[in-house]
Parts: structure tokens; sequence; C-alpha cells
């Protein structure tokens, strides 16, 4: 983003829009993707996203105006509706009774991907340059093959994967073994009146949208804060990032464990118990004064944050098994809007502090300013972050109210074999 910034001349409202325009993108697009998920299955959909989506991050290496960068942000937010069709997918390809922990797994390696991101595209940018490309230039080059990345995989879906175990979903139509008449179809109406959706989406919204604010402003509190070197805070918050190679993991493992144990409502209590843990963790974060201490319970806010993400999708699947996607669309854009108003509070409480700071201090020379705006900045994040983890516990109290009938227990401990009839409307054939 630095050489973004230099490069193109952004100014900082169009630095902060940018990001606001990802976000944006992508809560749009994961309401929509999950309703053609439910349509036309994962495969297409997801090959489509990718291939497409390829396009803009390509552009975004070619633009030449602030706009033109805008846009393309924006666009390129579209393609992390993929979230939404990798839990719709592996919903549909594993039993429930181990369903959470697929999801969890497969939505922990989409989040390690943003961690290795941090490192991977300085490193592509840094071998350009050893080409002979001029650092300038080099963040383009790294956008461009990036894209062409992302449209590769799109082609890479298509050819080795299938919706369901038993085939995709155009051949099971076809063969008749999926039922597709509008007396069988699950409206998308249905599942928004469903308030256990809404629950679910704001319980999403407390912690990957909270992981997403916390670590998008963690390197300059840690700087600010404990006056951290940038690169020391750099790598500080992408050790974080890259625990969801087991953390979020283990929230959909302890998800079907309470499962197995208490039924559906295990799962919730489950979910509700390690939000509480990550709210009570991020406020005493945000009061310690010492590096160490402070480091202990970070770890243990990214440990409960992630396990919270796994929890919430072993959830997910049992709302409205014939509406999978339209749910897991929902909850997953609530991910987004939660990371979204997180970091409005946290921008404008700093923004507030940091002003005042200039004005108190003015006159007295830059670093006297500089440190002043620092430590403002701090202290504006540090109740942020403290408000947000009381908002983080209430949310888990609110999660409680999830409620599941006899039915759908009966539904959830079914169908633990191979087959997957009561997760999408298929006639299975006599033997």
């Amino acid at each position: 983003m630095p050489d973004v910034v230099k490069d193109l001349g952004l100014t900082p409202d169009q630095k902060w829009n940018s990001i606001i325009l990802a976000v944006s993108g992508t809560v749009f697009a994961r309401l929509l993707i999950g309703k053609l998920c439910d349509k036309y299955g994962p495969r297409l959909c997801y090959t489509w996203l990718l291939m497409l989506g390829a396009i803009p991050v390509i552009l975004c290496g070619l633009v030449q105006t602030p706009t033109q960068f805008l846009v393309c942000r924006l666009f390129i937010g579209f393609i992390g509706a993929s979230f939404v069709i990798t839990q719709v997918h592996t919903s549909l390809m594993f039993a429930p009774n181990i369903v959470g922990t697929a999801n969890a797994t497969s939505a922990g390696w989409g989040n390690l991907g943003g961690g290795a991101n941090r490192l991977g595209m300085p490193l592509i940018a840094a071998a350009v340059v050893g080409f002979g490309v001029a650092d300038a230039d080099a963040w383009r080059y790294a956008m461009v093959i990036a894209g062409i990345v992302c449209f590769i995989m799109g082609i890479v879906y298509y050819f080795f994967t299938q919706d369901t175990p038993e085939g995709n979903f155009k051949a099971l139509r076809a063969s008749g073994d999926m039922v597709n008449t509008k007396k069988d179809q699950v409206g998308f109406l249905t599942v928004i009146k469903d308030y256990r959706t809404w629950i679910l989406f704001v319980v999403y919204a407390a912690c990957f949208g909270i992981e997403l604010t916390v670590y998008g402003t963690m390197d300059d509190y840690l700087q600010n804060t404990f006056q951290l070197e940038r690169v020391t805070a750099g790598n500080i918050v992408l050790s974080f990032a890259l625990m969801n190679i087991f953390a979020r993991t283990l929230g959909g493992f302890f998800g079907d464990k309470f499962g197995k144990l208490k039924g559906l409502r295990g799962r919730v209590l489950f979910l509700s118990f390690i939000l509480t843990i990550q709210g009570l963790m991020l406020i005493t974060f945000s009061t310690t004064t010492s590096i160490i201490v402070g480091v202990f319970f970070l770890i243990l806010f990214s440990l409960s944050v992630q396990m919270a993400e796994g929890a919430t999708f072993s959830v997910v699947p049992f709302i409205n098994k014939k509406a999978i996607g339209s749910v897991s669309g929902i909850v997953g854009a609530g991910g987004n809007v939660g990371a979204f108003l997180a970091a409005m509070l946290l921008k404008s409480q700093s923004a507030v502090a940091e002003k005042a700071a200039i004005t108190a201090n003015q006159g007295l020379g830059e670093d006297v300013i500089s440190v002043a705006q620092s430590a403002a900045s701090a202290s504006a994040v540090s109740n942020g972050y403290f408000i947000i983890g009381f908002v983080v516990v209430a949310t888990a109290i609110a999660a409680l109210t999830i409620k599941f009938s006899d039915e759908d227990e009966g539904l959830a401990n079914t169908g633990l074999g191979k087959t997957n009839e009561d997760l999408i409307p298929i006639k299975v054939k006599a033997n």
C-alpha cells in the first residue's frame, strides 16, 4: 500500500475509501453468491468467480489514476465471496457429524492465505525488481501475477471438483436424482425470516469481523503503545494470521464434539462459550501496558477468535439444509459488516484524538507533535478494543437464543454415512 499511495498519489481519505470499498464489494457478493450456489452448485460458481475476479486484479496493476484504483478495489472485493462457496461445498461434501471440522479447516486455510499474502506479494515484487523492473512499478507486476494465478485456479476448480459426492447439480437434475420443482425449493425470503440466520450474522460479525479489524490496526497499535519497530510489529501480526492453520479447525472440531455430546444445542453452547473467551481476552489485552503480557493475551485472543469462527460454521449447515448457500452467504456477509463497523469506530475515535493532540501541541515542534499524536492514537484504539470486547461478550449471550426443533435434531443425526440426501433435495434411488 505505501508503494501504491506513492505511485498514484492517494490521499489518506482515498486510501481509507479503497479499504471500505473492498469490504463493501465483499458484503454484496457474499449475499448474492449464496443463492447462486443453491441454484447452480458451488463448482460453477467458484469457477466463474475466480476467472471473472481475476480481471480487476490484473487491471489493478495497470491503473493510472486514484479513481481507477478505487473501482478495481471494489470489484476485487467480490472475490471475498469465495469463502461462502467454500463453506457451501464442504457442507455438501461432508457428513453432519464432521461438517464443522471440514468447514473450519477449509476456511482456516483461506484465512491463512491472507497471512501468506503479506509475505508473498512483497516477495513477488522483490523478484521482479531482480529482473530489472523499476521499484516504483514492482507492485503492478505483483498484482498481474496474482491475477493470473487466480484465473488458473478457476480452471483447476472446474476440472478437478464436483458439487456433491453423487455428482454435479446439472447431471443430477438431468438424471432425475435431484428434485428441481418450485415446491421443493427454499426461497431466499424463508431464510431471511429465520431469526437464527441473523443471530449468526451478528455472531460472525463479532468474530471474523473483529479479527479483520484488530489485525488491520494492530501494526500501528503495537508500534504506538509498546514502541516496537515496524518490522517486529508486522511479524507479530503475521504470526497470528498464520495460526489459522490450526486454530479455526479447533473451533469446528470442538463444535462437532459438543454436537455429539449435546446435539445441536451443544454446538450453540460451545459457540457462546468461545465467543465469551474472545471478548474477555480482547478487553484484557486493551488494558495491558507490558509487551510480554500483551502478546500473551493477544495469543489467547487470536486462538479464541479463530475458534469462534470455526464454531460458527459448525452451526450454519443445520439452520436450513435445503438452503445452505443462502444461509452461508448472509452469515458470511456479517463478518465483513462487522469489520466495517469496527473499523469506522476505531477510525473515528483515533481521528478525534489525533486532531486534539495536534492542536494541543501546536508550535512545540514536529517531533513533539508526532509523539503526542502516536500516544493519542494508541489510547483511542485501546478504548475502542475495550468497547468492542464488551460487544463481543454481549453477542455471546445473544447466541444462546438460537434454538432447534426436534425435527432439526433428527435431521442432524441422519446421513452420517457417505450420502447427503438431507443436505440437498436429492431423491436417492432404491438399491
